[in-house]
């Protein structure tokens, strides 16, 4: 027999009845090719299609499948959540081969968080499920009060939705559940967007109260979940920077910086974005807040707005720019890391002699020395001498798996302008 015919035996048997005196069918099979699984032998937790001896079972196998992952020699190594389209094409659920992946396992898996979190955030504002970083891959939950936003981006998390609903009534019990599914990694699971409600109502964007600042999250609408968790810390970090000066927030969506900022005891903030329903919310936020006489937003390009300021002469003590991912893929490096370059240069102009400048990257494909030779590069070609003060990441409510780096994609620099 081949190479090739006995592949697909191999998958036809695992894929069935199993073997032995097992009563019943058993759950699906999946093998690494010879000689692979380094990666996840070093603690990763996904295993990409040219890994796996994909074979005509394997390949029909649904999307979403959970199934036994096994060495070369047949010897079972975890359970894991398989979408044979995908070029991560399993992702690792459970180190026990054997794991049922139900409500029990849900549930345990949000005890798991919720303990993380309940030492670090007084009332429940936060990120609460953080994908790989919590064990559950692909899957992201946001709290907003009484309300939950899921955004369930792997095949096998689509798949168990009641389950993680009936897991979520037995841990936190949220009043308001909304599916936001629009997120450009289901569509490598094979998976459809759509945002809509899974249970109770909302009459409009949710007050999130968060260093100081009341900002207004839009589940059904805005960006992601509606709300950036991520930046707290930076948040903060520049806030205090920004007492009695006037900052400039470019990329500001619903005010992330500028509001702390604000809150702070900054004299003024102007915040530039090109999304008119986002800077709604910001002046929103600014007016809960109590302080939507130091807030102004303009919607535009930001780059065309960082130029006309600079040419205006407008200088500011802190500046912010938290662009977009420029560099979503490894293929986008390149232009990536210009754009990065363009954005320092840009945000050195309108930066004040002994200001700040904080600049901002959420691309997982641009790692932090790449991003931060790019900075460098645009504040050399601004003119700019330039001491950075500090290197900020995400909060500790998005905990990166030591083992895959794009979990630790957010990166902030906060420079000083000599």
């Amino acid at each position: 027999m081949s190479d090739a015919t006995d592949e697909e035996g191999d998958g036809d048997a695992a894929a069935g009845a199993g073997t032995g005196a097992v009563a019943g069918p058993r759950r699906p099979v999946v093998r690494l090719k010879p000689k692979a699984g380094r990666r996840l032998a070093a603690g990763s937790p996904w295993v990409y299609a040219d890994e796996l001896a994909l074979d005509r079972r394997t390949k029909a196998l649904p999307p979403g499948t959970v199934a036994t992952l096994e060495n070369a020699e047949r010897r079972p190594l975890a359970t894991v959540g398989v979408t044979p389209g995908s070029t991560i094409a399993a992702r690792v659920l459970d180190a026990d081969p054997d794991a049922e992946i139900d409500v029990a396992w849900f549930a345990a898996r949000l005890r798991a968080a919720l303990a993380l979190r309940a030492p670090l955030y007084d009332a429940p504002y936060h990120r609460l499920v953080h994908a790989e970083g919590d064990a559950m891959p692909g899957c992201v939950i946001d709290r907003f009060g009484d309300a939950v936003a899921i955004q369930p981006n792997a095949a096998w998390v689509d798949q168990r939705l009641a389950a993680l609903l009936a897991a979520l009534d037995e841990t936190i019990a949220p009043k308001v559940v909304v599916l936001n599914a629009g997120s450009r990694a289901r569509a490598l699971e094979g998976l459809e967007g759509e945002t809509r409600l899974l249970r109770g109502a909302l009459d409009g964007p949710i007050p999130t109260p968060m260093n100081g600042a009341t900002y207004m999250a839009d589940l059904m609408g805005g960006q992601k979940t509606g709300l950036f968790y991520d930046q707290r810390p930076n948040h903060a970090f520049v806030a205090r920077l920004a007492r009695g000066a006037d900052m400039l927030d470019v990329f500001a969506h619903v005010g992330g910086f500028s509001l702390a900022a604000l809150a702070a005891g900054a004299a003024s903030a102007l915040a530039v974005d090109g999304s008119a329903p986002a800077l709604a919310l910001a002046e929103q936020g600014a007016r809960a807040s109590g302080f939507a006489d130091r807030f102004a937003v303009e919607k535009a390009d930001a780059f065309d707005a960082l130029r006309r300021l600079a040419g205006e002469g407008r200088r500011f003590g802190v500046v912010v720019c938290d662009p977009p991912a420029f560099a979503p893929n490894r293929a986008a490096v390149e232009a990536g890391a210009r754009a990065y370059e363009k954005t320092a240069r840009l945000g050195a102009a309108v930066t004040a002699p002994g200001g700040f400048l904080t600049l901002c990257s959420c691309s997982h494909a641009v790692d932090l020395e790449r991003f931060r030779a790019a900075c460098a590069a645009g504040l050399r070609a601004a003119g700019r001498e330039a001491a950075l003060i500090r290197s900020g990441g995400a909060g500790p409510d998005h905990p990166a798996h030591p083992a895959l780096a794009e979990t630790g994609y957010l990166k902030a620099l906060t420079f000083r302008l000599l």
